[in-house]
């Protein structure tokens, strides 16, 4: 798969302030509504009773989406090897991986300009043609409103989700400790975010959570990436979310990305 939009490819030589400015740009291209041609409720599949878990199953016979789960790794302080795994109507049916270097060091906002190069390689490499990725990263809960899932996905213009581990900018409009399982509360954009203050960019979502009051599991941060809205991304996550914290797209793309990591590390 190869970019739709080039010139929004990352690019690692830029400076600061470049970075950024593409990065507004990207977002004022990104759309943050539901824009696909693919039955939602067909994205996430039970792998034993093949039943839908979004909404109605869907009685037709024809194949449901192609979902991609994308996760990184890092072989060395120069080296990042993106993972995809591909699932269609909840069995995987492609792996494909690429290793990149890594061009500038972690900083906060400008993950997609260190690790973004490794992850288009992957989709490069991947035969099938996604309808929608879960990337391990944020989408719309950025400082521009273009993280991770945002720049990929509207480099590729491809419908897509991320899905982080941590809050990165954003107001929660409630308390998110202690949430039960399946329970979501909103993000709010604040002062930090380009967002009008108030627009909710994405959502805590609680996709796993302990029976035992003394053990407790952190919400999964969940924002849309491109051509998904907030909500939508929020049911996707938590309808992929059977039995695990991670929704399986990024659960096995995790998996894969360690299993590559020992494979190709020094």
């Amino acid at each position: 798969m190869e970019p739709v939009h080039p010139d929004f490819v990352p690019d690692a030589s830029l400076d600061r302030e470049e970075m950024e400015a593409l990065q507004r740009e990207i977002a004022d291209a990104a759309v943050f509504e539901d824009d696909f041609d693919f039955d939602p409720n067909r994205v996430c599949a039970d792998r034993e009773t093949g039943q839908r878990t979004l909404g109605e199953t869907d009685s037709s016979s024809d194949d449901g989406p192609v979902v991609v789960g994308v996760d990184q790794a890092f072989l060395d302080d120069d080296r990042a090897v993106s993972a995809l795994v591909a699932l269609q109507d909840g069995e995987v049916i492609e792996r494909a991986h690429a290793v990149a270097p890594t061009e500038i060091p972690y900083i906060p906002g400008l993950l997609s300009f260190r690790e973004g190069g490794a992850i288009l390689a992957g989709f490069r490499n991947l035969a099938v043609e996604p309808d929608i990725a879960f990337f391990d990263g944020s989408g719309r809960i950025h400082f521009r409103e273009a993280g991770l899932a945002t720049h990929v996905g509207v480099t590729l213009d491809l419908p897509s989700v991320g899905v982080a581990k941590n809050l990165l900018c954003g107001r929660p409009v409630a308390s998110t400790d202690g949430l039960a399982e399946g329970e979501r509360v909103g993000i709010e954009a604040d002062g930090d975010v380009t967002a009008p203050d108030g627009t909710v960019i994405g959502y805590a979502v609680q996709s796993r959570q302990y029976d035992s009051p003394n053990q407790y599991i952190n919400p999964l941060i969940v924002s849309p990436g491109h051509r998904v809205g907030a909500e939508t991304a929020a049911d996707l996550v938590l309808a992929c979310s059977a039995g695990y914290k991670l929704p399986e797209p990024t659960r096995l793309a995790d998996q894969y990305a360690d299993d590559l990591k020992a494979e190709l590390g020094d």
